[in-house]
């Protein structure tokens, strides 16, 4: 069983930045992609970025592309998601997860494990 642990999320001002952690108890997250989705009240859980099995290939959602850095140290066992330039937008509850396969997905049906998610709220 893979239990990942988010952290890092908080406050911040527009145009600031935060570093989300995501630590796995248990089993390892070697060998398997990693991704981040976020969801914000009322609107439905949206795919924020991924990172293969060795961290040779991320994929971002379009929103964050460029303001977003999406890491993993399978030493630490964590995945890490440093986020710049935050907008009020990117306010939502962020969620790590262990893709089902070694290379990412968009799709949250391809994460088997989840974490219980941590709060990033920007003000304007």
């Amino acid at each position: 069983q893979v239990q990942p642990v988010e952290s890092g999320g908080g406050l911040v001002q527009a145009g600031g930045s935060l570093r989300l952690s995501c630590a796995a108890s248990g089993r390892t997250f070697s060998w398997y992609a990693m991704g981040w989705f976020r969801q914000a009240p009322g609107k439905e859980q949206e795919f924020v970025a991924a990172i293969n099995w060795n961290g040779g290939d991320t994929e971002y959602a379009d929103s964050v592309k460029g303001r977003f850095a999406i890491s993993r140290d399978d030493a630490k066992n964590t995945v890490y998601l440093q986020m710049n330039s935050l907008k009020p937008e990117d306010t939502a509850i962020y969620y790590c997860a262990r893709c089902r396969r070694m290379h990412g997905s968009r799709l949250p049906d391809e994460y088997e494990y989840w974490g219980q998610g941590t709060q990033v709220t920007v003000s304007s």
